[in-house]
């Protein structure tokens, strides 16, 4: 007893020791994600701010014009700027022109007020198995999204009312437990924006008939009020803008993402157009409204509620990019069997909703409609075709995991010093990969040109101050070959046409195609290789940033001939031929050299047969000369890029640990079960069978979240109330 006594007391006292130990790392990290939240909302205040007054808020400032909303007489409409309901203008008719000073501070700051309200709903929201650590950590983490989202970035710029019926529809369907007071919260976020009146198919279709009534019945007061106060601004809106169709610019303008807009971007017009966006919105709108069903009965109510905005941006006739928050929500679906491939959903919505088009797609005029209509085919996916999981798929919380390599011992005691970054066997999910590499590539363009200011002549004298350092210790080292080298090749027809195709074509050629084969052949180097391509490049582009250089064929008075752009003009900013979209002053290091010393390496290291790696290694031979031959890089350059592909090989070894022999799993032997003998052997008595172990779920703390189903579902609890297995 004395033993058990003590043994117990003991037990009790590490348990609350580690329970201590928990909640301290929780209360941290919660700390520091709402310290990233509160950074990321300064600093969107502060570039607003710092724009001048002409250029923010300019819906704000033109509601508080002499003619705007805040004045009792005038119309609306008078201009097509503000694209609100005659009830979101009714709402507004209170204010004066004495508050318009107060009104972009308290606008500002009430828009603040509201994303944070809104990322502590989406989290309390979550769908069944989150539990109440999840709901914490997951509330700042919903605030920074929302402060990087190009609907909230849009609805500060703007001042907008955006957000507003968003968090009224989703304080109606997921949290308010009163059928009344949720419908009247939905219809008054219907009398904001119509399109919210989709929400009511939701309520009544799964169950919440009194709130949909209540929804329809606020939703036709509010209107009714605000004709009977404005009856020509309601005209004006209703009939002959047909539902705000219209109104804040031009509807084929990129900013209108909703099918109309498409329609009309595609060349269509008239009565077929008109058709075309009805009969195409009715059935996504009836397909969207099913599949949210679905989810609701499921028990994924955040999501039913996300799906079902989606589709209302689809069917509105037009959605500007203030109006598109609903699809940030369906991050919580669940999509794919595979553990690998469960990220792929929620970084395409992210990527989508926070950065431009433009850096989503390549500038190629074949995929123009799929770049100018990102969101609306996001949302269009979320509404009608992607497969989120049900809660009663084996897979919504235990995904096929990744096969991953047994960790090679390294030679230093704390390597790798990221453990959990594991060799993974299987091929990584290729829209990801693709995804991924595009938004990389053009964040390194950006970054490239921003290291001159945007402009190549903004760097020019620190470029070539720079250049002539590199001359003079080339002179000193005696490697001062490029004037030499280039003169040279050009007079060697032959030579100069291949140094110049050479230069201009397998840059990029090369290196795909080794990434390509590694991924198709050899998953495991595949992964190792490209994340010493990038840590390789992250660091060049420290160096783009750090030391702008102007290579031989940009340095005046040197003589060495550009055999890839032709002659330039020193006497202009951009050196006529020169495209200033470019930072032509991104010579140290050598990302040319660098890449193609990377592919040899690769390939010398990877291969299996000697030509082959002799023939790989000839790459960054032929590479070296040709950037020297045409004048576009120095001796020194091509230093750097070996340095750096160094540096990134020995950080992916540094932070993962060695790679991994076995390359192909498909060749791996497995050598867990003997080979079977020629004859089976005779059965015998003392044989007993292997073990076997039983696979036990973890448990782990749930949540219910009751304020959001106003009448239980019979289905989904006897569902929940049946025993996993």
């Amino acid at each position: 007893m004395a033993n058990a006594e003590h043994s117990g007391a003991t037990a009790e006292t590490f348990g609350d020791t580690a329970l201590d130990t928990t909640r301290a790392r929780l209360r941290a990290a919660r700390l520091g994600l709402w310290l990233l939240a509160t950074a990321l909302a300064v600093r969107q205040v502060a570039a607003l701010l710092g724009t001048p007054r002409a250029e923010r808020l300019t819906d704000l400032e033109t509601w508080a014009g002499p003619d705007g909303v805040l004045h009792v007489n005038g119309s609306l409409y008078a201009s097509t700027r503000f694209t609100g309901t005659p009830f979101t203008g009714l709402v507004l008719k209170p204010f004066t022109k004495a508050a318009e000073q107060a009104l972009g501070w308290g606008w500002t700051f009430g828009t603040l007020l509201l994303v944070a309200a809104l990322a502590v709903v989406l989290a309390r929201s979550l769908p069944r198995p989150a539990g109440r650590r999840t709901e914490l950590l997951a509330a700042p983490v919903a605030a920074s999204l929302l402060m990087l989202s190009l609907p909230v970035r849009n609805t500060f710029w703007l001042g907008q009312t955006s957000i507003l019926p968003v968090l009224l529809v989703l304080l109606g369907c997921l949290v308010v437990r009163d059928r009344r007071a949720a419908g009247v919260l939905i219809g008054v976020a219907a009398a904001l924006q119509p399109t919210v009146l989709l929400f009511t198919a939701l309520l009544w279709f799964t169950g919440r008939r009194r709130t949909a009534a209540a929804a329809g019945a606020t939703f036709a007061a509010g209107t009714a009020l605000a004709w009977a106060a404005m009856p020509h601004d309601s005209y004006v809106y209703w009939v002959h803008h047909l539902a705000g169709a219209g109104l804040g610019g031009e509807a084929d303008a990129l900013a209108n993402q909703s099918l109309h807009g498409a329609l009309l971007r595609l060349g269509l017009t008239g009565p077929l157009e008109i058709g075309l966006f009805l009969s195409l919105g009715a059935a996504v709108a009836a397909l969207g409204v099913r599949r949210a069903v679905r989810y609701a009965r499921d028990g994924q109510l955040l999501l039913a509620v996300a799906v079902t905005g989606c589709a209302a941006i689809v069917v509105s006739p037009t959605t500007w990019q203030h109006q598109l928050l609903w699809v940030l929500p369906t991050v919580v679906g669940r999509v794919g069997r595979r553990a690998s491939d469960r990220y792929v959903w929620p970084v395409a919505v992210v990527l989508v909703t926070t950065l431009p088009a433009t850096m989503m797609l390549p500038h190629m005029e074949v995929l123009y409609p799929l770049r100018d209509n990102a969101v609306l085919l996001l949302a269009l996916a979320a509404a009608t075709v992607v497969p989120f999981l049900p809660r009663t798929s084996p897979h919504y919380r235990a995904p096929i995991p990744t096969e991953c390599a047994e960790p090679v011992p390294a030679r230093w005691k704390h390597v790798p010093l990221l453990p959990f970054l594991k060799r993974v066997l299987t091929r990584p999910n290729l829209l990801l990969e693709l995804l991924l590499l595009r938004v990389t590539y053009a964040a390194y363009q950006q970054v490239r040109l921003a290291a001159t200011g945007g402009t190549n002549s903004g760097g020019r004298a620190r470029a070539e101050a720079h250049g002539h350092d590199v001359l003079d210790l080339e002179r000193l080292l005696h490697i001062d070959v490029e004037r030499s080298v280039n003169h040279w090749a050009v007079g060697v027809t032959w030579l100069r046409d291949f140094f110049d195709f050479y230069y201009s074509s397998l840059h990029f050629v090369v290196p795909l195609t080794v990434l390509g084969v590694l991924y198709w052949r050899r998953p495991v180097d595949y992964r190792w290789a490209r994340s010493s391509l990038g840590f390789a490049t992250l660091l060049a582009l420290v160096g783009f940033w750090l030391y702008p250089l102007a290579p031989p064929r940009l340095l005046p008075n040197l003589g060495v001939i550009d055999t890839v752009h032709g002659v330039q003009d020193f006497s202009k900013p951009d050196y006529g031929t020169l495209t200033s979209l470019t930072n032509q002053y991104a010579a140290m290091p050598s990302l040319h050299f660098g890449w193609s010393l990377w592919c040899g390496l690769v390939i010398a290291i990877v291969a299996r047969n000697r030509w082959t790696k002799s023939l790989g290694l000839l790459h960054p031979l032929f590479t070296v000369s040709a950037i020297v031959a045409t004048g576009n890089h120095w001796v020194l350059d091509a230093v750097g890029g070996a340095a750096v592909v160094g540096a990134g090989f020995a950080l992916s070894y540094v932070l993962m640990g060695p790679r991994p022999h076995t390359a192909n799993p498909a060749t791996r032997t497995t050598t867990r079960t003997p080979a079977e003998p020629q004859t089976p052997p005779k059965p015998s008595p003392s044989r007993t069978p292997a073990p076997k172990t039983a696979a036990v779920s973890g448990g782990g703390t749930t949540t219910s979240i009751g304020a959001t189903h106003e009448e239980p579902d019979s289905e989904l609890t006897e569902q929940d109330s049946r025993p996993r297995r």
